[in-house]
């Protein structure tokens, strides 16, 4: 008879298993080597599918028409809060952007108008940004985050001084490729060791219940380990998902994508967007990061799909 064993239930690289701190994760902008900006900010719609007209090379599906899952996501106008500068990696001072909102506000407190501090020895820049997200409809309080760019000083002051005034469209972030998906998961609650891990059940006519571990430890030494399943949190955690093919940007606007009763949970989109093959994390009016990719790989790059028809 076979031996009855097999390999743990859930990843350790996963470690703690406990919520998020915040719905907007932070990124490692140095690592990302890329130009121009490398975050936005986004509102996940909904899945759907979508017929396209498959251009891969070597694809067995090439110059056919296919059905794949995509995920739309609203990406509203961002605003420029302050410039942060940094050296050595330290923040060395901070300005104050005119014309900020008033709903920020509610979030933040706004430092009174002093006599600006004079900021000349930096050797990097980031800017903090805060979405429009009142224009979509979902609620009004906006979300804020620091986002790093990438190239030389005087091309991110450049870039800096231009949008300003006139605010950060998702064109200007990127316009076709990939992207890394940064967010939070759907928050499942206290979760037991089966829907947690995936344990086995036990035997039927089990002492003191069947959805259980056997043995959570010995008697000496008489602890837990913490590789012990256990009942716990689950979900609402920070996960990234790498290399999402991009498959339209555009705005409402100039092609209208909304169903005539709007999406499910969501309602109806009122800015730009952005469709990407696969799922995103999260439900509905989640709010998510978008960056530039961390890690491409050559079969990711090869996609390239002509949308027909969103279903």
């Amino acid at each position: 008879m076979a031996k009855n064993s097999k390999p743990r239930e859930g990843s350790l690289q996963f470690w703690p298993r406990k919520k998020a701190r915040k719905f907007l994760p932070s990124s490692n902008w140095k690592a990302l080597k890329q130009e121009g900006l490398l975050g936005f900010i986004v509102y996940k719609v909904g899945m759907s599918s979508a017929i396209v007209k498959d251009n891969t090379p070597d694809s067995m599906t090439k110059n056919k028409k296919i059905s794949i899952p995509i995920t739309i996501l609203e990406a509203p106008l961002m605003k420029i809060f302050s410039i942060r500068y940094y050296k050595n990696n330290l923040c060395v001072g901070e300005k104050l952007n005119e014309g900020i909102d008033k709903e920020l506000k509610k979030i933040l407190k706004l430092p009174k108008k002093k006599g600006e501090k004079k900021i000349e020895d930096y050797d990097d820049i980031r800017i903090i940004v805060y979405s429009q997200v009142k224009e979509t409809g979902i609620k009004k309080t906006p979300d804020i985050i620091e986002i790093g760019m990438g190239g030389s000083l005087e091309e991110k002051e450049k870039w800096v001084e231009e949008k300003k005034k006139s605010g950060i469209l998702i064109s200007d972030f990127i316009k076709e490729g990939l992207v890394d998906v940064r967010g939070l998961t759907k928050g499942k609650g206290f979760s037991g060791t089966v829907k947690r891990f995936g344990i086995g059940l036990r035997q039927h006519k089990s002492e003191k219940g069947v959805r259980k571990p056997g043995s959570i430890g010995p008697w000496h030494p008489a602890y837990v380990s913490f590789r012990t399943p256990m009942p716990g949190q689950l979900g609402l955690f920070s996960r990234v998902n790498y290399n999402n093919k991009i498959i339209l940007i555009g705005k409402i606007s100039d092609k209208d994508i909304n169903p005539k009763q709007g999406f499910k949970h969501y309602g109806k989109i009122k800015t730009e967007y952005i469709v990407l093959k696969g799922s995103v994390q999260g439900p509905a009016k989640r709010q998510i990061v978008l960056t530039k990719p961390l890690r491409k790989t050559k079969k990711k790059e090869k996609l390239n799909y002509d949308l027909i028809e969103i279903k």
